[in-house]
């Protein structure tokens, strides 16, 4: 399958997106999951709520409220790219924002339903022996979340890789900049005579998609191995 320079553009772009996505967000991912699982106080519920917000809520929507945000205009945007000469207005830093909200929730969701399952008098007894809440939370809370965290960070790689709405609302559709796999299809598809490059596009994106739930798998009974193996 040959694709043209723009098609490449493209694919790279959404896997350098999807990439720091997913890196940038994880450590709150686990904070978040943490949080929601060991601590209880008044709010949690609505907590709850906000971080599974944009799965409900249309992608245009949170695009929107990113660039009310974000933008060079927005009422965090502003601070950013006056102070620091930083912005995430149309360009490829503000897919990979736009990318990693819509994706949290499900890796956030993945992390939490497998720290449910840690035994919490695990953690119990390695604090009666002595050992602080970092090295309890380093050398037994996060190994035994590790088949969570794997199915977490893929899933919101495979999610991050189609999302659309949020990130033209965002960003745009700019060549090279901030087109992504799923504006280049979108851009290909209006264009009279492109249906054998958006074809390439969607076969691609399948791919991808399908690469991304199958490493997830293998990484996740690799990690059930490796666990049963130390135990």
């Amino acid at each position: 399958m040959i694709l043209s320079e723009p098609e490449w553009q493209a694919v790279a772009l959404s896997l350098k997106v999807s990439s720091v996505a997913v890196l940038a967000s994880l450590p709150f991912g686990i904070l978040m999951a943490w949080i929601l699982v060991r601590c209880r106080f008044p709010g949690k519920a609505l907590l709850d709520s906000l971080i599974h917000l944009p799965l409900v809520l249309p992608p245009v929507v949170v695009g929107y409220i990113l660039l009310i945000s974000f933008g060079r205009r927005g009422f965090i945007g502003q601070y950013l790219d006056a102070w620091f000469d930083f912005s995430f207005a149309f360009s490829w830093r503000g897919a990979a924002l736009a990318s990693a909200v819509i994706a949290f929730p499900l890796m956030v969701r993945a992390i939490r339903l497998s720290l449910e399952g840690v035994d919490g008098r695990l953690e119990q007894a390695a604090r009666t022996l002595g050992a602080g809440r970092w090295r309890v939370f380093f050398t037994i809370t996060l190994p035994l979340t590790l088949p969570g965290i794997i199915v977490g960070t893929v899933l919101a790689f495979a999610r991050s890789l189609g999302e659309f709405g949020a990130t033209i609302t965002f960003v745009s559709n700019i060549p090279g900049e901030t087109r992504t796999l799923p504006s280049a299809m979108y851009t290909l598809i209006e264009t009279p005579g492109a249906e054998a490059a958006a074809a390439r596009l969607c076969v691609i994106a399948i791919l991808l998609a399908l690469c991304s739930l199958l490493f997830s798998e293998w990484l996740t009974r690799w990690g059930r191995k490796r666990l049963g193996e130390s135990c």
